[in-house]
């Protein structure tokens, strides 16, 4: 599985280079996490939820995946792996890395 910092994963979200699909980013955190703070352009599916909706998951594109600090999202990665899916990046740090890198304090 690969990983992507915060830095490099902000940047490629702010080129706006997913405008034909190109990747998706998935939010793996609860939904209180998902109210709380979020990435517009992110698709809220909780990690509890991936097994039962692995067909909404296309396998043709690098999903990014991301949850508060990168622990879950690693281990959705790996979930995602042995299930067939060859293109995961972690995002590493979460939400946590990347809110402080837009100024907020996320926790």
């Amino acid at each position: 599985m690969k990983q992507i910092g915060p830095e490099p994963f902000l940047r490629l979200l702010e080129e706006g280079e997913n405008i034909h699909g190109k990747y998706m980013v998935i939010d793996v955190r609860e939904t209180v996490e998902w109210n709380y703070y979020h990435l517009e352009g992110t698709e809220h599916i909780p990690m509890n939820t991936i097994p039962g909706r692995l067909g909404e998951l296309p396998e043709d594109v690098p999903l990014y995946v991301i949850c508060a600090h990168g622990v879950r999202s690693e281990m959705v990665c790996a979930y995602l792996q042995q299930n067939g899916y060859e293109h995961m990046i972690n995002v590493e740090g979460g939400m946590a890395a990347v809110s402080g890198l837009r100024g907020f304090a996320y926790d």
